[in-house]
């Protein structure tokens, strides 16, 4: 059992005493002194998993320093973040919900973020977009997509080989200028060949 001790600190915080404050959960609470000054209670577990690390100036601080926060860059983290650790976020289930993070440095740090976007081609026309849509966000597995890349980059996508070449049924429909949703009933319907691409197939039944 991990144990708080007067004069621990935790970031900005000095742990000055026990707190005689119990929530329903019944969890301890200490004073903190903040290095600004200010004096406040926290819960134990909020100082060791770091959620408290100040008086609510560590996170100012950090805001005002960085000047970035009306940037679309600021936004963008903010999104990865909501989707990634709010559960009342509409996307959590997608993301937070199938264990999707967002990397320490990344989540610790805006100016981390900022720094690997600028030096890895972001722009305003792009989005960010997980290599492996399985995977976390972190910079192996991050690259800046248009709009049009990361819908073909989905886990509800179909892929389909021809030739010895995979592609999603999206990226097939529009090199061979055949429709998407036709594709996919070719595919179900097992044909194969140069014919699943043909613009006059006439399968049993009619259906084109």
């Amino acid at each position: 059992m991990r144990v708080v001790n007067i004069g621990d600190r935790f970031t900005r915080l000095e742990v000055i005493g026990k707190s005689e404050k119990r929530d329903k959960s019944r969890s301890i609470y200490y004073y903190c002194k903040c290095d600004c000054g200010n004096v406040i209670e926290v819960r134990k577990d909020s100082l060791f998993n770091g959620r408290v690390k100040s008086c609510g100036c560590f996170t100012k601080d950090r805001l005002t320093k960085h000047k970035k926060c009306n940037t679309r860059l600021y936004h963008i983290r903010c999104g990865m973040l909501a989707r990634c650790y709010n559960e009342n976020n509409k996307d959590f289930y997608n993301y937070g919900g199938r264990g999707i993070t967002v990397c320490d440095e990344w989540k610790n740090d805006f100016n981390a973020f900022y720094e690997w976007a600028i030096n890895n081609g972001y722009s305003d026309e792009l989005t960010i977009d997980r290599i492996d849509v399985n995977g976390n966000y972190d910079p192996s597995n991050c690259r800046w997509a248009t709009v049009k890349q990361q819908s073909n980059n989905t886990r509800f996508n179909h892929y389909f080989t021809f030739n010895g070449e995979t592609k999603t049924i999206t990226e097939w429909a529009e090199i061979k200028g055949v429709r998407r949703e036709t594709l996919l009933r070719r595919i179900n319907k097992g044909i194969t060949g140069e014919e699943i691409f043909s613009k006059s197939v006439v399968f049993k039944g009619g259906e084109k």
